[in-house]
């Protein structure tokens, strides 16, 4: 069936290039389609508060005859328009719309891949203080059908603090000496004295270097989730690394993140596998990629470290922002 028949409108009249003789390379294309369309869509915040944001898609699907000269594109975009504007984003929403998209081509297609790349608020509580404050995470919900195969994934990006155990014993070392050089001579040690002095610049006369990091985690949610696990997978990464970047704070909050750095320091190394071991307890999930990247404040490079959950099979270690 060409790209116009059975159609009602002014366009019958009008000219098809689609359906004109293929002249050219003939090869099989892995997707076609459209990428930043940008539609408004629905989603749950933690507390099942409905939400609306703008988010920018990704919608194509495969041309595995080199005969066939190209897609009906329009379809996809009109799939897009309607069925993910309307809707809370569910995991059984974005399957549809993937399958969707393969019955919309009549035959040409049989895979199709559906990626949503949006900013997902939530108000999160200061580490103290009452307050709350807005909160924006980069997430991107994917889904695909291969070989007859529904896969949804999620991806997330989570900033955190991070500093360095290095940095820190180096620190440490500085004060010893400190403390040493000030009360080492008397023979004793007033505790007054010592109080006082360690409210001195003299007295803390290092401090550790620490950094804004983030946490790249893509999962691949099994088919039992009938949701989107957003909040819960911020929980469950903030809970690894305990020392979430901070909204809005009064000098409590900021007192309180000041000792959450110092009781969790942490290279990349140990941030990944803390992510790892957290997101281990999750049966939900058959599988997930960790990324974490410390922005160092020491060096003008990142440090990362990469973990996957070790499924066979699963995702491998890609290197890349997210692997494909």
């Amino acid at each position: 069936m060409s790209a116009s028949e059975g159609c009602t409108d002014k366009s019958c009249d009008l000219p098809d290039i689609a359906n004109e003789p293929h002249e050219g390379p003939n090869a099989p294309l892995n997707w076609v389609g459209m990428s930043e369309i940008e539609v408004p869509v629905h989603m749950l915040n933690g507390k099942g508060i409905q939400m609306q944001t703008v988010a920018r898609v990704q919608a194509y699907v495969n041309l595995p005859d080199p005969k066939n000269k190209g897609i009906h594109m329009s379809r996809l975009y009109l799939a897009v328009d309607k069925m993910l504007s309307d809707n809370v984003i569910t995991p059984k929403l974005l399957r549809e719309i993937v399958e969707h998209f393969v019955e919309s081509q009549e035959g040409i297609s049989d895979s199709a891949y559906l990626e949503c790349r949006l900013e997902f608020f939530e108000r999160r509580k200061s580490l103290i203080s009452d307050n709350t404050g807005w909160k924006a995470y980069k997430v991107r919900p994917i889904t695909s059908l291969r070989d007859g195969k529904l896969t949804t994934e999620l991806s997330i990006e989570v900033p955190y603090s991070s500093t360095c155990p290095c940095s820190a014993a180096l620190s440490r070392d500085i004060i010893q000496q400190g403390f040493q050089d000030e009360f080492g001579k008397s023979g004793s040690v007033d505790l007054e004295k010592v109080h006082e002095w360690l409210g001195t610049p003299e007295g803390i006369s290092a401090t550790p270097h620490s950094q804004r990091s983030i946490a790249q985690v893509r999962v691949r949610l099994s088919d039992k989730v009938d949701d989107m696990p957003i909040s819960r997978l911020i929980d469950q990464i903030e809970t690894a690394l305990p020392t979430p970047v901070q909204s809005v704070v009064k000098r409590a909050d900021e007192q309180e993140f000041a000792r959450l750095n110092a009781a969790n320091l942490m290279f990349c190394e140990d941030a990944a596998r803390r992510v790892q071991a957290e997101l281990n307890k999750d049966k939900t999930l058959d599988d997930f990629w960790v990324r974490v990247n410390h922005m160092e404040s020491l060096h003008p490079h990142d440090a990362v470290a990469i973990i996957t959950k070790g499924v066979e099979g699963g995702y491998r270690d890609d290197p890349r922002e997210f692997p494909h």
